[in-house]
């Protein structure tokens, strides 16, 4: 037979990360496979999953459709202890409490579409999380997992006389002995688990598989803190006379915070507008338009710059012509040679009146190797639903390159920023200039103070102010922050706004790059 003939016999099962056009399918799955209201995940938790731990969600396809699925999440199961409920585990459903720095990894949910129980989908899925597990060199995989049968024996046993029962083979319980077929052992009975598991009266077993490959960190190697160093730069605003002294000058404040090992640096808005300095265009509209033919140079400069200095670069933000249309575009350069966007979304009155400047779209979390942030260009730190949704994907760092002529536009920014990282538990650092150039529209006078702030609270020193430089002199403003405590500061801290508004609203979506 022909390769053509014998593909119609061919029903391949896949098994991979579930992607966004999946989550309606899993949803259905999820539904048949509990056969309870209430007890499934929905949607909203799902895109939640996906957006925040892709790695540690799984679907299996089989004909072109979805017939199973798991979803987990990495944790510090100390941080929890032996009695907790899914709740609490799964921060809600969202998994907003992943801790990729954790040490075990949680499974939150195994379904399987109850007409092809027989091709050993859960066990499949396991062995999923199992290579899941050893990947990211975790101590264990733990869960709680129903007792669907207890309800008919709760008037003569205990819950935990019942698993022992089903231990023994004396009752059989199918979730019970799957689960302890596949290598996992019962540790303990949790209570009041499950809310609308009747059947299990709201009991689970607390299960655990311990991985036989964990190679646990070495005493200097163990980390008490996730610390990041960030250089926001208080920017002289001067003429340069060619792109190569703009570059010189860049690459001093890149070198400088490289020098103190920085793993971000920071960049005020509208840096390049420096280049209209040697053009002989004077209508503003015409500066900008001029200021977007160096954007090849700007790339291969910021590109060229993250290499060499082994640096994350915010690079201020750039005006980009695209169809016509001029953008105002903040651009990361990470350490290992790639690059990603963010589009100023709110165009202020002056950029509006004067430039011609157009809207972007959507705001993005980047993930970098010091944790996931968001860059909100000026105006934009303004509008706390942008620092909400980039919080709710991730966002551990707001960042917000400025540019402001006098001191109340600077405290606006600077208000708006300290809001934003009380509101959402994150930190935010802004960069701004000073100087001026006389020829340059909107750059004839700059007002700024660069800062870095955090939440408010006993874990943060200095009333939020990490650090920051003094009005309107050159500087670079270098400040450690610690994801750690931002963590522990999320789940246990005075006020913990991040975690409660969640209990209230789902997550609003946006892009993850």
């Amino acid at each position: 037979m022909s390769e053509a003939d014998t593909a119609k016999y061919q029903n391949e099962i896949t098994i991979r990360n579930i992607r966004e056009e999946d989550i309606e399918e899993v949803v259905k799955v999820a539904n048949l496979s509990f056969g309870l209201p209430g007890v499934a995940f929905e949607a909203k938790h799902y895109r939640s999953h996906i957006n925040i731990f892709p790695e540690g969600q799984f679907c299996v396809e089989y004909g072109g459709k979805i017939i199973g699925a798991c979803s987990s999440i990495i944790i510090n199961f100390e941080d929890y202890g032996e009695d907790h409920t899914i709740d609490q585990i799964s921060g809600n459903g969202y998994i907003q409490n992943h801790n990729p720095s954790g040490k075990n990894l949680y499974g939150l949910d195994v379904v399987v579409h109850p007409d092809y129980r027989k091709l050993k989908i859960g066990r499949r899925l396991y062995e999923e999380r199992r290579k899941l597990c050893r990947k990211f060199n975790l101590k264990s995989i733990l869960f709680g997992g129903r007792m669907p049968n207890y309800y008919k024996y709760a008037d003569k046993l205990t819950p935990e006389e019942y698993v022992n029962q089903v231990i023994k083979k004396k009752i059989y319980d199918p979730v019970i002995v799957f689960q302890t077929m596949n290598g996992f052992k019962f540790k303990k009975v949790l209570t009041n688990y499950l809310p609308d598991d009747k059947a299990s009266l709201e009991n689970a077993t607390l299960m655990e598989w311990v991985n036989e490959d964990y190679v646990p960190p070495s005493d200097r190697d163990y980390r008490h803190s996730l610390p990041v160093r960030i250089s926001s730069i208080q920017y002289d605003y001067k003429e340069v006379r060619s792109f190569e002294e703009f570059a010189k000058q860049c690459e001093y404040y890149v070198r400088s915070s490289s020098k103190v090992r920085s793993d971000f640096v920071l960049l005020p808005e509208a840096l390049t507008m420096q280049l209209a300095a040697f053009s002989n265009e004077r209508f503003p509209s015409g500066q900008a338009q001029k200021v977007t033919t160096y954007t090849e140079d700007y790339l291969q400069l910021f590109s060229d710059l993250a290499l060499k200095y082994s640096i994350n670069i915010i690079a201020g933000s750039h005006y980009v012509e695209e169809d016509n249309e001029i953008y105002n575009v903040s651009y990361l350069f990470r350490r290992n040679g790639t690059f990603n966007r963010q589009y100023k979304l709110h165009v202020p009155p002056s950029e509006k009146s004067w430039l011609g400047i157009r809207p972007g779209n959507d705001v993005k979390v980047f993930d970098t190797d010091c944790g996931k942030i968001a860059i909100l260009i000026g105006y934009d730190i303004l509008f706390p639903e942008l620092a909400r949704k980039a919080a709710d994907q991730g966002a551990q760092i707001i960042f917000t390159p400025f540019a402001e002529e006098n001191e109340q536009g600077y405290l606006r920014i600077r208000y708006c920023s300290q809001a934003r990282a009380i509101e959402n538990q994150v930190y935010t650092a802004i960069s701004g200039a000073s100087g001026n150039m006389t020829n340059v529209t909107l750059a004839d006078a700059r007002y700024g103070q660069s800062g870095i702030f955090s939440p408010v609270d006993f874990s943060f020193p200095n009333a939020g102010v990490v650090a920051e430089s003094r009005p309107n002199v050159e500087a670079v403003v270098v400040g450690d922050v610690d994801l750690e405590t931002l963590r522990k500061n999320r789940k246990t801290g005075s006020a913990t706004p991040f975690h409660d508004r969640i209990q209230k609203q789902e997550p609003e979506s946006a892009s993850i790059v």
